[in-house]
C-alpha cells in the first residue's frame, strides 16, 4: 500500500505548463494608452488657416485696376490712380463673374499696361479670388497683385 503523495492529492494527475503567454492584458493597456493620448492630443480647427502677413512692395505702382470681391456676389471694378482725372476713376459694379470678366476686359483693352489689384472681404471663398486671377492671367493682364490688410 504504497501511494506516492503527489499522485493521491491531486487525483493522479501531474501539472502541464503552459508555455504561451498572455496577451490580454498587454492589449488592455495598449487600448487605455492610445485613449489618453487621442483625448490629449490638440485638435487643431481644419476650417481656420492662419495666412502669414505680406510686407509692402519696394515699389507700388501708381496706377492700377482694383478688383473688390465681396461676400453677395458683388464685385466693383475701378481704376485707382495719384490723379484721377488722366483715368477717370469711375466705379463699375459686377452681378457676377461674366460681367466681371467683361468689364475686366475692356478696362485691359484701354489700359494694357496697368498692373490688376484684387482685394476682398474677409469672409470670401478663396476660390473666387482664384479664379479671378486665372482669368486675369488668360486675359494677358502679366501684373496682378493680392492687396493684404496691413
Amino acid at each position: 500500500m504504497t501511494t506516492s503523495i503527489s499522485g493521491s492529492m491531486r487525483g493522479g494527475r501531474t501539472r502541464k505548463f503552459k508555455s504561451e503567454i498572455n496577451v490580454v492584458p498587454y492589449i488592455d493597456v495598449m487600448l487605455v494608452l492610445l485613449v489618453i493620448f487621442m483625448a490629449a492630443a490638440p485638435m487643431p480647427n481644419p476650417g481656420m488657416v492662419d495666412l502669414p502677413n505680406a510686407g509692402k512692395s519696394a515699389l507700388p505702382p501708381s496706377q492700377y485696376i482694383e478688383v473688390i470681391l465681396k461676400k453677395d456676389a458683388n464685385a466693383q471694378i475701378r481704376i485707382n490712380a495719384q490723379n484721377q482725372s488722366n483715368t477717370g476713376g469711375d466705379t463699375t459694379t459686377a452681378k457676377n463673374h461674366s460681367v466681371l470678366l467683361e468689364n475686366l476686359s475692356e478696362l485691359h483693352q484701354r489700359y494694357p499696361d496697368m498692373p490688376l489689384m484684387i482685394s476682398a472681404e474677409k469672409n470670401i471663398i478663396y476660390d473666387d479670388v482664384v479664379q479671378v486671377i486665372s482669368d486675369a492671367k488668360k486675359m494677358g493682364i502679366d501684373r496682378v497683385g493680392l492687396a493684404a490688410k496691413q
